[in-house]
């Protein structure tokens, strides 16, 4: 599995908000029921997805700071 934690950093200010609101919208296109998010900024992905998130963050390249980790398991504390 795939965990992705990621922050969107415009390079001005005044383009925020449509940064935010293009990449939901992308975001939603592609979101399937087997991602999983509990915050905004990480969500978890079978290793299947790979390609397409990694094509999907491209298309933001510049705008967006992104991390990838690869894991076997996640265990949930609280």
């Amino acid at each position: 599995m795939l965990v992705y934690f990621y922050d969107l950093k415009p390079k001005t200010k005044n383009i925020y908000n449509k940064l935010k609101r293009s990449f939901y919208y992308h975001f939603n296109k592609i979101k399937s029921n087997t991602f999983s998010y509990k915050t905004k900024s990480v969500f978890v992905v079978p290793n299947k997805y790979e390609k397409i998130i990694d094509s999907f963050f491209l298309g933001f390249k510049g705008n967006i700071e992104i991390y990838k980790v690869k894991t076997d398991a996640i265990e949930q504390l609280c």
